[in-house]
């Protein structure tokens, strides 16, 4: 038979009998025929691919929020391919132009910076679906999938504050010139920034002098994590609390606790960002705040669908909510105790 009667049993469109239909899918199984997916995407325009870039696979945040997005892709027929920035966004920009030239159908980011977003910007102008995941990009009118970071880091630091504690620290991975932090102009990632805002917001409202002293940058490894730790509790006046932007960095903090013979929370109360598997086992357990991370992936990704199955609408921003889950990390500061 001709190639174009194969192509078209291969490629599952036009019309063919039983019989030629049956011999051409024996001869491909005999053959162990697999198709060229590049060569197919070029022919019909469609590869049946998302292309993902997150800021740090290691961490369980983006971990489960590509589940969600591959378990809505799946459903709908797509394939996913990821790709790692490492917060970094000469490799946020290398990944998206290795995914571009994937012919991914369209691309799920979770942008690294908000000051240079020139390449997302090319990629909506040329028309290819793009969807933002976690941080928001108030100059890019795209669909996009966030919590409101601002109010729950508001939330968790007002618990620490009511708890009595005047001493509370933020540890973020988020870096800076010399690890230093002066003030919101130089935090380029929207949602630790929004995160800052509300902690250093509730801090002032709780009559907290130089609050600012206690944000700590750089956490960016495990190594980096405990050598922040190690400083802020090694400190005169070291915090008595600490509100950890992620479980990786809880962890290595809540470790470096125990290894200096302090206790949670009983000497330093304890607050993290995503309910990590750990956060329920240890003694005592973490108050954690838990965002809706499956959710997240799950809801961006059924936006991007929509718009390649061709819907055309304004660009959506969705704000998942967020819950406070109180566990055993939070008590008074050591000095309020001693006082009573």
């Amino acid at each position: 038979m001709s190639k174009a009667t194969a192509a078209r049993v291969l490629g599952g469109y036009g019309v063919v009998s039983d019989t030629i239909r049956a011999g051409v899918l024996a001869a491909a199984m005999a053959l162990d025929y697999r198709p060229n997916e590049l060569a197919r995407s070029m022919t019909t325009g469609k590869s049946g691919i998302i292309g993902v870039v997150v800021g740090d696979i290691e961490n369980p945040f983006f971990g489960l929020a590509v589940r969600g997005i591959s378990d809505a892709a799946r459903a709908a027929g797509f394939n996913v391919i990821l790709a790692n920035s490492g917060e970094k966004i000469e490799a946020e920009k290398a990944a998206v132009k290795l995914l571009i030239g994937k012919r991914v159908d369209g691309l799920i980011v979770t942008p690294s910076e908000s000051r240079d977003i020139s390449h997302l910007r090319d990629i909506h102008r040329s028309g290819r679906p793009l969807a933002l995941l976690d941080r928001a990009l108030p100059d890019l009118d795209v669909d996009t999938v966030t919590v409101d970071d601002r109010d729950i880091a508001m939330r968790a630091t007002r618990i620490l504050a009511n708890a009595g504690h005047r001493r509370i620290a933020y540890v973020t991975a988020v870096d800076a010139q010399r690890h230093q932090y002066r003030d919101l102009g130089q935090i380029y990632t929207s949602s630790v920034r929004e995160r800052i805002d509300g902690f250093l917001t509730v801090c002032r409202d709780a009559g907290i002098d130089g609050p600012e002293r206690y944000v700590r940058l750089g956490a960016t490894s495990p190594e980096q994590t405990r050598s922040v730790a190690e400083t802020l509790l090694s400190e005169t006046d070291r915090p008595t609390a600490i509100l950890a932007s992620d479980s990786l960095i809880a962890l290595e903090i809540f470790k470096i606790i125990r290894q200096r013979g302090l206790r949670v929370p009983d000497d330093v109360s304890l607050i993290t960002f995503h309910d990590a598997d750990w956060t329920s086992v240890t003694t005592p357990p973490i108050t954690v705040i838990d965002q809706p991370v499956y959710a997240l992936g799950k809801s961006v990704a059924e936006l991007l669908i929509r718009r390649l199955e061709g819907e055309t609408r304004p660009s959506e921003r969705l704000v998942l909510p967020t819950a406070i889950i109180e566990r055993g990390s939070v008590g008074p500061p050591p000095t309020t105790k001693a006082n009573v």
